[in-house]
């Protein structure tokens, strides 16, 4: 089969290359899985360059979640050959391949409701978007929420979630086309961190009080203007540090104004507590059904693209979700 390997660290476009693999097994508690489409993410990047918190060994194939179809059931399995089912493939064998085996255990049924891409994307982001908002945050109707990065991936599943619970969502971009993405996914206010004074703006439009809960994938100075504009018991969720640069929080400064900064790492929700991943799925199954929520994938793209894809998203050029589908031979829009 064909499948992307990283045989050194760096930029994905440089060290991402397609290779001819040897069709993978399913071994004991496995099933084989044939990708139908597999998300692409922005810690597929960071492993590229070996800054992820985990750091599989060289070489390895990336992506992090897939939507597949089951093709063969290992010893003491549970799966049915031909079940459409979402996966986080375990690395160093990813997602980035027309094959590959993953733990039963951890596999769950794609929605119905969802083609195959808007299923590949369905998983970590809003399982993330989830559980900071929700398990974390406390996010209530009627509150304010500030969501950095709105236009992205992570940050558009965090507006539909927000919205569904009767949020008023303001969302964070950097420029226009990123701004009318924005809207389109349900921000009642879009502010462009380019031409915007976001702090000003986000306390004129809650009438002086700021934001109740700020959802940040971004760091650096997107957590410096949050922590300006949080609202008295406020909650700021830490969820990754796509600017490159890790904040340092003035703890003094939470003191004085009585907000809470909560940290978020869905990943240890798979170890500590898997009952509420299967939940949150479950969860995220009805909203996608009803039509609340629906990954907005912006581009479709042949397997040979993969590694662009990877880089791109790392870029921040991209809006929405970029999936690569293996079959398919062209790329494009949705």
């Amino acid at each position: 089969m064909q499948a992307w390997r990283v045989h050194d660290n760096g930029e994905p476009r440089e060290v991402m290359r397609l290779e001819e693999v040897p069709d993978p097994v399913a071994g004991p508690g496995q099933l084989l899985v044939r990708v139908l489409a597999v998300n692409v993410n922005f810690p597929d990047a960071l492993l590229c360059r070996g800054h992820y918190q985990v750091r599989p060994p060289l070489p390895f194939t990336p992506g992090v979640e897939l939507c597949g179809e089951v093709v063969a059931v290992g010893e003491g399995a549970e799966g049915e050959v031909g079940s459409r089912v979402v996966a986080t493939p375990t690395l160093p064998a990813g997602g980035f391949a027309e094959l590959v085996t993953v733990d039963a255990a951890s596999v769950l049924p794609a929605p119905d409701a969802l083609d195959d891409t808007e299923a590949a994307a369905l998983h970590i982001g809003y399982q993330t978007g989830w559980f900071g908002l929700h398990r974390r945050a406390r996010l209530q109707s009627g509150e304010t929420l500030l969501v950095h990065a709105a236009a992205g991936g992570v940050g558009t599943a965090a507006v539909q979630l927000g919205k569904a619970v009767g949020a008023r969502v303001i969302g964070v971009v950097g420029g226009e086309d990123k701004a009318r993405v924005a809207r389109e996914v349900g921000c009642d206010l879009v502010l462009d961190r380019r031409t915007d004074d976001i702090v000003a703006a986000v306390k004129e439009a809650t009438g002086g009080r700021g934001a109740d809960v700020v959802y940040d994938p971004v760091g650096g100075d997107a957590f410096a203007k949050s922590v300006k504009c949080v609202a008295f018991e406020g909650r700021i969720v830490v969820v990754g540090f796509a600017s490159g640069v890790v904040p340092q929080a003035a703890l003094n400064h939470a003191l004085v104004k009585n907000y809470a900064i909560l940290g978020l790492h869905w990943g240890l929700y798979n170890t500590k507590d898997p009952a509420a991943v299967r939940s949150c799925h479950d969860e995220l199954t009805k909203l996608a059904a009803q039509g609340t929520v629906r990954p907005l994938v912006s581009e479709r793209v042949p397997l040979a693209d993969a590694a662009d894809a990877v880089q791109r998203v790392a870029d921040g050029v991209t809006t929405g979700r970029v999936v690569v589908v293996p079959g398919r031979t062209t790329g494009g829009p949705r």
